[in-house]
């Protein structure tokens, strides 16, 4: 139900006037605007069918279909916008995704194609939202107001883009037209319109403004770049905990730039300053994150050999070796890129193992290839934390993400790339949008959790292994390749998330026909045994009810629901026969037994595969059963005829491996407010589910059931793996098998955040030392 917006200063009735206003300076310029966008189509699909080898046919179809029905089309958008606009007038606004999943009916699944459709327009509002999302929250509380003090949003404003997406669907939806045509035609739709769109939102906003509409309800607001400090390629930080951009904002750097200050004034107050002889960052610039980085990397390090290095007097050695050369460092990195050590490898596979501290060992032992002496030759400091930090940066993504057997050896495969970016470019630690950190967030999330069990999969590792392979064979100092990559890989990804969504939604779509069949057996289950109770019925008409009947009346149920006239009809034909059953009970004699009955069985008995002489038959041994009930003479009763065996669809198995629910919900203790939290999760959200053996299985939330309430999750594949009740699922809270997924911003960021928790426990071990 639609609720009064509680930002709203006070209730508000609704304004026709402002209404009609609002209504006529969008709807027809819109559908004008729709209107002549498909009169350009027809010539797009010819120009396409000339480049379309096999699918020419398909597009030439097209081009006739759209002149033949382009006032047709043009006509469904704007009557699809209109009921919108007309059910806000109501006060009972339209749901967008109802809108568009209402078209499905009975028990057949939504086609592939038609899903396609659906995700296209989606996709659609999605673009139009991300370019005009302020002055939709503005438009959503304005016309809410209007509306008579409504609270709007994305699924419920009339003009918002999804419902825009709604209408483009609707347009194309009784056309002709090959399924990839239809995906061409909204994806032009897409291009055409949402300059449109957005025009048509400042200038609406507007003038609900000067009509004097919520004058003060927030605007966006546009916040200039401050301009970067010595460094004008260098991230601008500003102070941390707001970045200057929003691309230089990695989510764990403000938690860590705090704690480093907090940390650092402890240990000052001990006698000990991290910052002796690094150099104090600053308050601000684009090195401070970068500083205080490898002032906790030199800290560690110093903190773990330090005093053993002086014990054996390795110090005073080491002060006569001189630091690699970048030149010299980036050589050594491309012979290791180009052959793998053995030892690295085995590192790589070995949780136990220190990245970082192999990859050291490896560059200096593999000096000598280059003519250099590995015992008169040392790191540079700087040079030691890009190792450090991607060592244990891959480090933490092996170990915590689900990566194992051939995706974990491909992702292996990047560290000794990774380390020549962080020698060639600092601020891949920090800079949000860095090729090379957007392509392991990509290629980490093709990895993840994939054992190439389906065919999809297995395409998927494969492109991953393609990519992997040209990073090592290609890259030597120019990130561009990066890029290049980046790109490429993710528009592929893109198509696998799509197939993923497909599936998603096939999920949800088997589900609600599963539940709604679950319904109606019920209900039909419900009217037998209330007509069969306390009855004592001959054979024929008890299994008659019982079989054909029962199941036409669940089709009926499925068909049409309660108010069908399908489910009415049959209702009345069972009340009826067993009227006449008590007047043969009554010994009536001379009725000419189900007369008015007869159209009635034949549908029943032609829902079980009964036709023509057979139907007849069936209908007959039932009338000859009620005369002889009639006679009182039980001998010459007469069964039915054997019918053929016919069977409702059944449930879909869950896939195997899915989460065990507990049962029994009535009898275990479960906290009300963990249920309450759960029913009010949003579609979308991840929660990990635990397995007995400990195992952890992300689930992210794709639907809830209008009929049962259930819980609908689905693996990182898009496969449901779990269908539960609230109650159920907080059972599983308080038994600690199931809590919120914790989100990241990438397989990098997360890794990042990683990093610096270990870094801080090292930390920690030996302040905690000094004040004890």
């Amino acid at each position: 139900m639609t609720q009064q917006d509680p930002n709203i200063p006070h209730p508000h009735a609704r304004d026709p006037r402002l209404l009609a206003m609002a209504r006529d300076a969008f709807l027809p310029q819109l559908g004008d605007a729709f209107a002549v966008a498909v009169a350009r189509y027809d010539d797009v699909m010819f120009d396409r069918a000339e480049r379309a080898g096999a699918s020419q046919l398909l597009f030439l179809d097209g081009m006739r279909e759209l002149r033949r029905r382009r006032e047709e089309i043009a006509a469904r958008f704007r009557a699809q916008l209109s009921q919108a606009w007309q059910a806000l007038e109501t006060g009972a606004p339209l749901s967008a995704e109802a809108a568009l999943s209402s078209q499905a009916g009975g028990l057949s699944l939504v086609a592939e194609h038609e899903l396609e459709s659906r995700l296209a327009v989606r996709n659609l509002a999605s673009v139009v939202l991300r370019d005009c999302k302020p002055v939709l929250l503005r438009l959503d509380r304005r016309l809410g107001w209007i509306a008579g003090g409504l609270e709007l949003d994305a699924d419920s404003n009339p003009i918002g883009p999804e419902h825009i997406g709604v209408a483009v669907h609707e347009a194309f939806a009784t056309s002709e037209l090959a399924p990839e045509v239809r995906l061409v035609l909204i994806k032009l739709c897409e291009r055409d319109l949402a300059a449109t769109v957005a025009k048509l939102y400042e200038t609406l906003d507007l003038r609900l403004v000067r009509e004097g509409v919520l004058p003060g309800a927030p605007a966006a607001r546009t916040q200039a770049q401050p301009a970067r400090a010595n460094d004008p390629q260098a991230p601008d930080y500003g102070a941390w905990g707001e970045a200057a951009g929003e691309e230089y904002s990695p989510a764990w750097a403000s938690r860590f730039m705090q704690r480093w200050q907090e940390t650092r004034g402890a240990m000052q107050q001990h006698g000990f300053d991290p910052a002796d002889g690094a150099g104090a960052p600053g308050a601000g610039g684009s090195g401070m994150l970068l500083d205080a980085l490898h002032q906790l990397l030199q800290q560690s390090r110093e903190m773990r050999g330090g005093a053993e290095q002086v014990a054996g007097g390795v110090q005073a050695a080491q002060s006569a070796q001189r630091p690699l050369s970048q030149r010299e460092m980036l050589s050594v990195l491309s012979l290791l890129q180009a052959t793998p050590s053995a030892t690295l490898s085995a590192a790589i596979g070995d949780e136990q193992e220190s990245l970082s501290q192999r990859l050291k060992s490896e560059v200096l032992s593999n000096a000598s290839q280059l003519g250099m002496d590995p015992s008169s030759t040392s790191l540079d400091p700087k040079d030691e934390d890009a190792i450090d930090l991607v060592g244990m940066l891959f480090d933490v993504l092996l170990d915590e993400r689900d990566l194992a057997g051939r995706p974990r050896e491909l992702i292996g495969r990047l560290v000794v790339p990774f380390v020549k970016v962080a020698l060639l470019d600092r601020r891949m630690f920090v800079q949000k949008t860095h090729p090379a950190r957007r392509l392991l967030n990509a290629l980490a999330e093709a990895c993840e959790g994939n054992q190439g069990e389906s065919a999809a999969e297995r395409t998927l590792l494969a492109k991953v292994e393609e990519i992997i392979h040209r990073l090592v064979a290609e890259f030597n100092e120019n990130l561009a390749i990066f890029m290049t990559l980046e790109e490429e890989f993710r528009d592929f990804l893109e198509q696998h998330r799509r197939r993923i969504e497909i599936t998603e939604r096939r999920a949800a779509e088997i589900q609600r026909g599963q539940e709604r069949l679950e319904l109606a057996r019920s209900r039909a289950e419900f009217e037998l045994a209330s007509r069969l109770e306390d009855r004592q019925l001959p054979q024929a008409v008890a299994e008659f009810l019982r079989n054909p009947w029962q199941h036409h009346l669940t089709l009926a149920l499925l068909r049409e629901g309660e108010v069908g006239d399908a489910f009415v009809e049959s209702l009345e034909l069972a009340d009826g026969i067993l009227e006449e059953m008590g007047e043969a009970q009554r010994h009536i004699v001379g009725k000419l037994w189900l007369q008015n009955w007869q159209p009635g069985l034949r549908k029943v008995f032609s829902s079980v595969g009964l036709h023509g002489d057979a139907a007849d038959a069936a209908i007959g041994a039932l009338h000859d059963t009620l005369q002889a009930v009639a006679d009182a003479r039980p001998e010459l009763e007469k069964p039915l005829p054997e019918l053929p065996a016919v069977a409702l669809p059944q449930p879909v198995p869950v896939e195997q491996g899915a989460i065990e629910l507990v049962a029994g919900t009535d009898t275990l203790d479960f906290d009300n407010a963990d249920a309450e939290r759960i029913r009010t999760l949003p579609v979308g959200t991840w929660l990990d589910f635990i397995d007995k053996d400990g195992r952890v299985q992300p689930g992210k939330l794709s639907w809830v059931s209008p009929i049962s309430s259930r819980l609908l999750f689905v693996n990182r594949r898009g496969v449901r793996f779990c269908v539960a009740s609230a109650e159920e699922l907080a059972v599983m809270v308080r038994l600690g098998r199931l809590r919120m997924h914790v989100a990241d911003d990438g397989a990098f960021d997360s890794a990042m955040q990683g990093v610096i928790e270990r870094l801080d426990m090292r930390a920690a071990a030996p302040e905690s030392a000094t004040l004890h």
